[in-house]
């Protein structure tokens, strides 16, 4: 190669770090929009909200939340893959998207080619709560009379394929109960289902259905994740009080179109990263019985990948399907 041609190619990629250098420096250039896989009051709704406020005082920006529940966050993530991909645009969603792929096989993306994982905020076990007229006081309790009422309980979820859903469905094949699953748009409208007996047994976030438990509308009978949860650590796992080999821990990660310049995903993973870092961004995602996870860019897609893989197997073995 001669020197002069040597020389343009050193030029151009020069410019071209400049330009990329340049354009997250100006990062953000307007308000955000954070697209919510959930309905107001949801898990993922909370946690949209925690982060939002936080970012926009570190960005001098307003992030503005914009709930698209429905189609088990199917409808959030194809708004994102669709959107400009400048990153003024980006989706909260939880580990629903690692199910979309294995559950429906005409979807209008591709998560593997047209979302990017930013970073993986943290994790949360759910809570397992029933409507107080229901006559039971444990795990054990509610598998046993859904053994002997085959087909008379039922349990709420968020919407179909959605991680209360799952999270009902593992509890279902596990315990090998029959219990009727009725979808909501939304984890705050199951949650007032359940608040009202519509529905009998509810699946949502620590930050959602504890208030609840605390004032006596619901009770609680359990955490799903693998541990208690620091938020409350008097509720015991279900694995621990009666339904040994069942665990379920939700996370929630910050995603963004496929084709956003590297240049500003790597801005937001590294101002996301520093506010998950901050003192009282961690006090309050402890409070909704969020752990922080954080990570870099090329980590949070490996964890994406992984998922996507682990769910796939999964739902095949279990049989699950999308209603």
């Amino acid at each position: 190669m001669s020197k002069a041609r040597m020389g343009r190619r050193l030029l151009a990629l020069g410019l071209a770090c400049a330009c990329s250098g340049a354009i997250a420096a100006g990062f953000p250039e307007r308000p955000l929009r954070l697209v919510a896989a959930s309905a107001a009051g949801g898990g993922t709704d909370i946690i949209a909200r925690l982060l939002a406020q936080r970012m926009t005082e570190q960005w001098g920006q307003q992030v503005i939340v914009d709930n698209r529940p429905g189609g088990g966050g199917v409808i959030a993530t194809d708004i994102t893959a669709k959107a400009v991909p400048d990153g003024h645009t980006l989706l909260l969603q939880s580990v629903g998207i690692s199910y979309a792929p294995a559950l429906y096989k005409n979807l209008p993306f591709d998560v593997k080619r047209d979302i990017v994982a930013i970073t993986i905020v943290g994790t949360q076990p759910f809570v397992l709560a029933v409507h107080p007229s229901l006559p039971v006081k444990s795990v054990a309790d509610l598998v046993a009379l859904a053994k002997a009422r085959p087909g008379s309980l039922r349990y709420a979820s968020g919407g179909v394929s959605g991680a209360s859903h799952l999270g009902g469905e593992l509890f279902r094949v596990t315990a090998a109960i029959d219990v009727v699953h009725v979808p909501y748009k939304g984890t705050g409208p199951g949650t007032t289902a359940l608040l009202g007996g519509e529905v009998q047994i509810g699946i949502a976030g620590v930050g959602t259905l504890l208030p609840h438990a605390r004032t006596g509308k619901v009770r609680a009978l359990a955490v799903t994740g693998a541990k208690r949860s620091p938020a409350a650590p008097e509720l015991p796992t279900v694995a621990e009080n009666g339904l040994p080999g069942y665990a379920f821990d939700v996370w929630y990660g910050v995603f963004a179109a496929a084709k956003t310049p590297r240049a500003v995903t790597g801005r937001i993973n590294s101002d996301i990263n520093t506010a998950l870092r901050d003192a009282e961004t961690v006090k309050r995602f402890a409070a909704s019985g969020v752990d922080l996870i954080g990570g870099t860019f090329e980590d949070s897609n490996k964890y994406l990948q992984a998922e996507i893989a682990k769910w796939a197997k999964v739902i095949r073995e279990a049989g699950i399907k999308a209603e």
